[in-house]
């Protein structure tokens, strides 16, 4: 659905992938990456201007940028303070064209020559307090643009946190919807599927000033409006009652008559070799008998 005048699609990760290497593997792609680093990377500065006269050879990684080390910091080359409902003020600062330094080990093994330098943003956040009042940590990101202007790293950062919501929508899909049971043939019938899913769910959403509290004993109140779909939903059975029903009563008609008589199915059921694993040493190993006769002792 990408087209050339459109913006480049951004790919949001969590601290569990590699978020330089999904970046070198895309770059042929109209893509940007962004993911979450780990407080204890080590990441290294571009290699300053060389002086002349020199005629050693010329480095390939500048300086450390050490996460956990404000004084290998420097002056950040943008930063950004936003006012925010849930976490209060925040700090974001951005650094550019900072790149890990590669090895010959693991993703890397089988590249050959000297390793790609990939340099990006790093991102620190940090937040005054949290929604669930635990002691806020700073988050490092990692961007795989460079030359971030204030607009950029505000919607970086922001993005970042959009992403737990989404990631909780997809849940509910899944385990509370059915949105992976169904076991579906083919792409359109998935698409179908899908728009049926988010039929209930905006259901869901629009109900939310309707229905009533039903919390667990460990769960925090919330107000009418702020009530999450899994909530609404315990609810839901209360409210159906008194909703509207826009569809007529069923009336009743014969089955239909089927397929006709001579036609094959052309669309049949998808069936797989079904392998079966006993345990070891649970089948009795069969010897064939031989049909040549024992000789007689004789003496």
């Amino acid at each position: 659905q990408w087209k050339d005048d459109d913006p480049e699609i951004l790919i949001v990760v969590d601290a569990g992938y590699d978020v330089p290497r999904l970046a070198f593997l895309l770059k042929d792609l109209p893509v940007q990456v962004l993911g979450r680093m780990r407080s204890d990377r080590v990441l290294r500065r571009a290699v300053p201007p060389r002086e002349p006269g020199l005629r050693r050879r010329p480095p390939r990684h500048g300086g450390e940028f050490v996460f956990g080390d404000p004084a290998t910091w420097n002056t950040p080359d943008t930063q950004t303070v936003t006012a925010t409902r849930l976490y209060g003020t925040t700090v974001a600062r951005a650094w550019d064209r900072l790149h890990p330094r590669l090895t010959h080990r693991s993703a890397w093994t089988a590249e050959l020559g000297a390793l790609p330098v990939i340099e990006g943003t790093v991102i620190r956040l940090q937040v005054e307090h949290l929604p669930s009042g635990a002691t806020p940590k700073p988050v490092w990101l990692w961007w795989s643009g460079t030359d971030a202007t204030e607009t950029t790293v505000d919607l970086l950062w922001q993005a970042f946190l959009r992403r737990f919501d989404i990631e909780h929508t997809f849940r509910l899909f899944k385990q509370t919807l059915g949105w992976t049971c169904p076991k579906i043939r083919s792409p359109e019938a998935a698409d179908r599927w899908t728009w049926l899913i988010l039929a209930p769910f905006t259901q869901l959403r629009l109900a939310r000033p309707l229905a009533a509290d039903l919390r667990r004993p460990w769960e925090k109140p919330a107000p009418p409006d702020r009530l999450t779909p899994a909530r609404v939903r315990r609810d839901f059975r209360h409210l159906r009652t008194r909703a509207a029903c826009p569809a007529g009563a069923p009336k009743t008609a014969r089955p239909g008559p089927g397929r006709p008589p001579g036609r094959r199915n052309d669309q049949p059921t998808a069936r797989y070799d079904v392998h079966t694993v006993g345990r070891p040493g649970s089948a009795k190993r069969r010897t064939k008998k031989s049909t040549t006769p024992r000789p007689r002792r004789t003496g």
